[in-house]
């Protein structure tokens, strides 16, 4: 065997561990890639039980506030009878009573 002999079976034996190299490589590259796909698939999986759980024990929503409560006839009688000592003070005048009036009896 001479130098061409030699030199080309050291062509072919570096081809062949290259070939096999990247062989290798890309399956294992394959199998990180399948791998890491599981990992977010099974992180994905737990953060929606997670906030399904986090929705089905979530506290209620708080119940609407109580409308106002109308002013009872105490009150109304109360206001109606300041207005008047105001009326007979001279603070407010006939016409300015008759209006308040109006809108306490609605």
């Amino acid at each position: 065997m001479g130098l061409i002999g030699g030199m080309a079976r050291t062509a072919v034996v570096a081809g062949t561990a290259t070939a096999v190299s990247n062989r290798v490589s890309r399956r294992q590259a394959g199998r990180w890639a399948d791998q890491q796909q599981q990992e977010y698939e099974h992180q994905y999986y737990q953060q929606q039980q997670a906030q399904q759980q986090a929705q089905q024990y979530a506290a209620p929503p708080p119940a609407p506030a109580p409308a106002a409560a109308a002013a009872s006839d105490d009150d109304v009688i109360a206001q109606l009878e300041k207005l008047g000592e105001l009326r007979d003070k001279g603070i407010l005048t006939d016409e300015e009573f008759a209006a308040q009036k109006a809108k306490l009896l609605g």
